[in-house]
């Protein structure tokens, strides 16, 4: 297994125990970007990413994100396959209730990651990187 592979591993350990408060994997000056759904973001450095995540966070009570396939690819890249769980803290939705198959895009540079692209629509993931699903 690769260097870059065991990093991403590690922060879906932490991610799936609903703990997103390490981010010393993150560049300091990280890219982050969600690239469809029904907020799109983009924006750059730690405590930018941060906020972004306490926003998302703050609407969902027990939030997870559970790997569901590794996939290592060219160029400091990898793809992970994922799924969310977690209940709306006003309206009480279950998020399996709702589509929540997405994908983390994670460019690794140097052993930390320099950007990250979410996808909330795995298709969409694998037609912008030219993948079979």
């Amino acid at each position: 297994m690769s260097e870059n592979l065991d990093l991403v591993r590690s922060i879906y350990a932490n991610w799936e125990c609903g703990d997103f408060n390490h981010v010393d994997w993150a560049h300091p000056e990280i890219e982050f970007m969600g690239v469809d759904g029904p907020d799109p973001v983009m924006s750059t450095g730690r405590a930018e990413m941060a906020a972004s995540f306490r926003d998302t966070l703050g609407a969902w009570k027990d939030f997870r994100v559970e790997a569901e396939q590794y996939r290592e690819l060219d160029d400091g890249r990898v793809l992970v396959l994922d799924r969310l769980s977690g209940r709306g803290t006003t309206s009480g939705l279950e998020l399996g209730q709702v589509r929540t198959d997405g994908a983390w895009l994670f460019h690794i540079r140097n052993g930390n990651v320099a950007r990250m692209v979410r996808y909330q629509e795995r298709a969409r993931a694998f037609a912008d990187l030219g993948l079979e699903e």
